[in-house]
């Protein structure tokens, strides 16, 4: 998904390719699998200078390093930011409350809480949700022929399925989603950062409103589990369930919707895969697991240091910033066989999408039950289709993927037919 560019970048000390990592631009303007490979190979451990009003952080390319630092509780924290924005501004002002950007005994507690909430009934009536809505879009989506499948299919799916677990209802819907995607990316290369802040704090306000109204009025969704709920003693305050509603709407919408919008995309470049999936010559499960990890929607997370370590012979001191990074683990061919290329039967896959560790992402089940029914409703109801367009690629240093993908369906009508 990178374009390549023709004149080689300068380099660093340490000899890595000299890319602004913070810029947005950077991934849509360069060679991006040709500058990973080159971190693995030679500067696992890179330091990324620092630029006027932001300081530098450590950069981690290898899968095992990505792996072991997302275990370590220890050395790295996740209570001063987990994203670029809140890392280089110096924390986030949610840390000890919202789950992502809690650690220690309160981050197991409240996870505790969170999976209180993620019940295996409340997971089992998402999951049958999930199935009659992607085959209800996607039917639809094959049936008018041509459409936006960013906009018809993959972004209403997660929406709808995280939204109801959380209590959001239908008719909001529509609010959320351009407030979701403006938080972590952007349509536009010059959007100002005052729009994600905007963006940001009125999904904060939403929630609050929400929050309020379900003390008031209880129902079966996540917002009343998480008022009823306790950790040791203490009652949830209004803001420890709004940042953590705030996390949910977003993990729950950005990952499934680019990984679906990804996998469209990329299988109508690959006509063997997808002959594969719709013939049954691999299952959907295994699909599903080479997609994320292809997709990898989420290119890093990172962490503060709280004491010096060495790695790989580079000393990382205490405060330093140390970022890892998804999309290269996912590429790091000591893990995956060919891993530039995509294979839907490809086992063992395991792929890092949601992180690992104590912060392995609390939604993952749905995102796998999302594209998975996503994938199964394709094989049921198209023969084939391909890109009528081009597709719009976001603009973001975490998140990457299309917001538009102009595509045309050939039915199945057997398929259709049967539903």
């Amino acid at each position: 998904m990178s374009v390549q560019t023709t004149e080689k970048p300068e380099s660093t000390p340490d000899g890595a390719a000299v890319l602004d990592l913070v810029d947005p631009k950077t991934y849509l303007e360069n060679d991006m699998e040709a500058y990973w490979r080159g971190l693995r190979a030679d500067n696992p451990v890179h330091w990324h200078p620092e630029a006027p009003g932001r300081p530098g952080f450590w950069v981690i390319s290898r899968y095992a390093d990505v792996q072991a630092l997302y275990r370590d509780n220890k050395r790295l924290t996740s209570e001063k930011g987990n994203v670029l924005v809140t890392l280089l501004a110096g924390g986030d002002s949610a840390a000890g409350q919202m789950l992502a950007v809690t650690d220690g005994r309160r981050h197991k507690n409240l996870r505790n809480v969170m999976l209180k909430a993620f019940s295996p009934r409340a997971l089992a009536k998402v999951a049958e949700l999930i199935r009659v809505n992607s085959r209800q879009l996607v039917g639809d989506a094959v049936r008018r022929g041509t459409g936006d499948f960013a906009d018809e299919v993959a972004s209403v799916i997660p929406l709808t399925t995280v939204g109801g677990l959380i209590g959001v209802p239908v008719e909001d819907h529509g609010h959320l989603l351009p407030l979701t995607k403006s938080c972590l990316s952007s349509d536009d290369a010059d959007q100002a950062p005052e729009e994600a802040f905007l963006a940001r704090n009125e999904i904060l306000l939403y929630f609050s409103d929400l929050v309020a109204e379900r003390r008031a009025r209880p129902q079966d969704d996540v917002i009343t589990t998480l008022t009823q709920s306790e950790i040791e003693g203490v009652p949830l305050t209004d803001q420890d369930i709004v940042f953590n509603c705030y996390s949910l709407i977003l993990g729950g919408d950005e990952t499934s919707r680019l990984s679906m919008v990804d996998a469209l995309y990329t299988l109508s470049r690959e006509p063997e895969q997808w002959r594969r999936m719709k013939e049954g010559e691999v299952d959907l499960e295994t699909a599903t697991e080479e997609i994320l990890r292809w997709a990898t929607p989420a290119m890093n997370f990172g962490r503060h240091a709280t004491t010096d370590f060495e790695l790989h012979g580079k000393q990382i001191k205490e405060g330093d910033i140390v970022t890892l990074w998804n999309t290269s683990a996912n590429r790091d061919d000591t893990v995956f066989d060919n891993p530039q290329t995509l294979d839907l039967g490809r086992t063992p896959n395991k792929h890092i999408t949601f992180g690992y560790g104590p912060h392995f992402c609390i939604g993952a089940y749905l995102a796998r039950v999302e594209v998975k029914e996503m994938l199964d409703a394709l094989r049921s109801f198209s023969k084939g289709f391909e890109l009528t367009g081009e597709p719009h690629r976001i603009h973001s240093n975490l998140m990457r993927g299309m917001s538009s993908l102009p595509m045309s369906f050939t039915p199945d009508d057997q398929g259709l037919a049967a539903g």
